[in-house]
């Protein structure tokens, strides 16, 4: 009897101390993503950072990558924006992720198929799939993680991470080389200032987005596999 007391008394003594951790475990893994959301340029930073961990794809290709696809420049610097839709070839920049979803769900209505969303500008015609609404393809982890499992993939066929970043873009070479031009010349100055890009990148940029009160053309990306239909390039849950 005494034995069974002392055993229910460490039931309930672990039970309570898991009860007590689970919520500091809880911040811990959320506050650096809550912060993050407080302000939008540091969104994509904080997805390729989790994701980067969690898959075999570099930081440094992430972080080029989510500034080559979605860079908005300040006064100062060149950040990447996670309310970023290219639809049917128009990019444009929101303010809010519910002002972004909103522009999606209205042209989605209207029968449009090709637009790209998120921090890695995920294509829907060809990667929608993949997911199991618009909603989770704007959300950041679940956009940073597919275009990891892209790269990933793309990877281990050309070998290299810079050769995967243009075909992420696009499988002809003179798309793929303008995009990578960009694209490197963005890593190479996140090698020298890790925290903030130089805004010389957004005057520069081959790739405009644009206001949503100001939506001119601008290229996608995320294209298909050459001209393969979606089925044949599914990632599979735990492929990379």
């Amino acid at each position: 009897m005494h034995r069974m007391t002392r055993t229910f008394r460490a039931a309930i003594f672990n039970r309570c101390l898991l009860l007590w951790l689970l919520p500091i475990a809880t911040y811990l893994v959320l506050a650096p993503m809550a912060s993050a959301a407080a302000d939008p340029t540091e969104v994509c930073d904080a997805a390729a950072r989790h994701v980067a961990r969690e898959s075999s794809v570099p930081l440094e290709v992430l972080r080029a990558i989510t500034r080559t696809e979605t860079g908005r420049g300040t006064s100062t610097t060149l950040d990447p924006w996670p309310w970023t839709v290219n639809m049917q070839g128009r990019g444009v920049w929101f303010d809010t992720q519910s002002q972004a979803q909103t522009y999606v769900f209205r042209h989605f209505k209207n029968g449009a198929r090709s637009f790209d969303i998120g921090c890695f500008q995920i294509n829907y015609k060809w990667h929608g799939h993949a997911f199991a609404s618009i909603e989770e393809m704007f959300d950041p982890i679940q956009n940073a993680r597919y275009a990891a499992r892209f790269l990933a993939k793309l990877h281990r066929e050309h070998g290299d991470w810079t050769k995967a970043a243009g075909a992420y873009h696009s499988r002809t070479a003179k798309h793929a080389d303008r995009y990578l031009e960009r694209y490197a010349a963005i890593r190479d100055d996140l090698s020298q200032s890790p925290n903030r890009t130089n805004n010389s990148l957004a005057r520069s940029s081959g790739f405009p987005l644009f206001r949503a009160s100001s939506v001119t053309p601008s290229n996608g990306s995320l294209v298909p596999l050459g001209n393969s239909p979606a089925r044949n390039i599914l990632l599979q849950d735990g492929e990379e």
